[in-house]
């Protein structure tokens, strides 16, 4: 199957006023700024971009201007997975009547299916749009892990697309390129041009939220074979990596773009504002990349 896209995508963060309405102007000029640095495709609406707090005009709202700002240089990919398989079917159908090129679902957390709960969970979503389907695996945020074996089955879906693989394991990654005849997404921004090596096709980032050209690079070097270079890039990015995921996403994510002055730093309850000494090892580590002065 070929994959929805190649090299690195943006799990892109959802900017807020204070009062907390989202800031659609801020959201205008983030999507411009992916854009200009060259980013695959967008993804919205996905962890980073706070969904679950989201209303579903909100959502919407946020799909189509981003499918407009994109005009068709690049896909958009919408979040549609929740913990209820009805409203994540409700969502695809959505996401796909207002524009979406691709729909990211991550396994239902809190219930914690089994692997046939997961498997028929997957199977509704995608019989119910056309749109091919990501399928999304973070087991330390969702409390359940999609197996290769259960991959395996859904990847017989035509709707089924590949996978963004969050479990933390580069052996994961080489057994669902291995077994699983789908793309492989990375999922950690630290382990991007790893799994590019084994065959990966690039990585949905939270990174590149905040510095875009250089997670062009590292997986633009990838894709061109140049596994050296590839992995220079990786290991340089590394303390930006480890910055952004000092505490849970994305609350880092959110303080370094307002300390670059690109949107507020306003989360939605239940999640709070960066603390010290966060704030001050992620300030460092931006002025160590020449990202604020």
């Amino acid at each position: 199957m070929l994959p929805i896209f190649r090299g690195a995508a943006t799990a892109l963060l959802t900017p807020f006023r204070p009062d907390g309405s989202i800031d659609l102007p801020a959201w205008d000029r983030l999507l411009e700024r992916q854009l200009d640095a060259g980013i695959a495709a967008l993804v919205v609406c996905g962890t980073t971009g706070e969904a679950a707090t989201l209303t579903q005009d909100e959502r919407l709202t946020l799909l189509r201007r981003a499918k407009q700002a994109a005009c068709g240089h690049c896909p958009v990919i919408m979040g549609v997975g929740t913990n209820c398989t009805a409203g994540s079917v409700e969502n695809a159908e959505l996401a796909a009547q207002n524009g979406a090129d691709a729909l990211l679902a991550v396994t239902p957390y809190y219930n914690k299916g089994t692997q046939a709960g997961l498997l028929a969970h997957y199977t509704a979503i995608a019989d119910a749009s056309p749109l091919p389907l990501v399928l999304y695996n973070v087991p330390s945020r969702t409390g359940v892990d999609l197996l290769p074996e259960t991959v395996r089955a859904l990847a017989r879906h035509p709707h089924i697309a590949g996978i963004k693989e969050a479990c933390g394991s580069i052996s994961r990654a080489a057994q669902l390129l291995g077994r699983c005849g789908l793309p492989v997404w990375s999922g950690n921004d630290d382990q991007t041009a790893a799994i590019m090596a084994l065959g990966g096709s690039g990585v949905i980032s939270v990174v590149s939220n905040v510095a875009p050209e250089a997670v062009v690079a590292m997986t633009d070097a990838c894709l061109a074979g140049d596994f050296r270079e590839g992995a220079r890039r990786q290991l340089e990015l590394l303390p930006l990596c480890e910055a952004l995921f000092c505490v849970v996403n994305p609350i880092p994510v959110k303080a370094a773009m307002e300390e670059l002055g690109l949107c507020s730093g306003t989360l939605r309850l239940p999640l709070s504002p960066l603390e010290e000494p966060h704030r001050s090892r992620l300030r460092a580590v931006l002025r160590g990349y020449g990202l604020l002065s």
